[in-house]
């Protein structure tokens, strides 16, 4: 009788083993999926100079960067602030322009949904996001200034309005 009662109980630990052993297999996994993904983007293509950035300005809800006239113009995803792939390859004129002596001088904007004292906030996340991945590429704080414009909701369509802008000051 003790092994017919000891039956049911393998079969719960042989379910709980076997759900364990799939639970890890899929955590492997995701992780090595997510890292392909985080890194595989900037490993495949090669560097573009910033010249080559220049490209549309966005419609979607992805975040982009876009150099125009020499400004480079990081564009976010509605309610967040994080930097598109690219991001330092696009900044390569304005790190250059810093450690040379220049200010650069980073303004945030925001699109007009939502509550107007959120968006300010996350404008200037956002401003100081691109801040720190200056930083991160050798610019120092000095160099740089935080200024909020005059007039702090973008123009246009919410995609191209949610952005930081990065100017080389004269």
């Amino acid at each position: 009788m003790s092994s017919q009662d000891d039956e049911p109980e393998n079969r719960v630990l042989a379910f709980v083993l076997m759900a364990a052993v799939t639970l890890a297999v899929g955590l492997a996994v995701g992780i090595g999926i997510q890292k392909s993904r985080g890194t595989g983007a900037a490993t495949s293509a090669p560097a573009a100079p910033a010249a080559a950035a220049a490209v549309a300005a966005p419609v979607g809800d992805d975040a982009s960067v876009v150099v125009e006239n020499g400004v480079v113009k990081f564009y976010f995803a509605s309610g967040k602030a994080d930097l598109a792939a690219g991001a330092l390859d696009a900044l390569g004129e304005a790190i250059a322009a810093a450690k040379a002596g220049k200010k650069l001088v980073l303004s945030g904007f925001h699109d007009a949904t939502g509550d107007p004292a959120f968006n300010a906030e996350l404008a200037k996340k956002r401003a100081l996001v691109v801040r720190d991945a200056l930083m991160g590429a050798g610019v120092t704080e000095a160099a740089m200034e935080l200024k909020k414009p005059e007039q702090t909701t973008g123009s246009g369509n919410n995609a191209e309005a949610r952005r930081v802008e990065v100017v080389i000051a004269p």
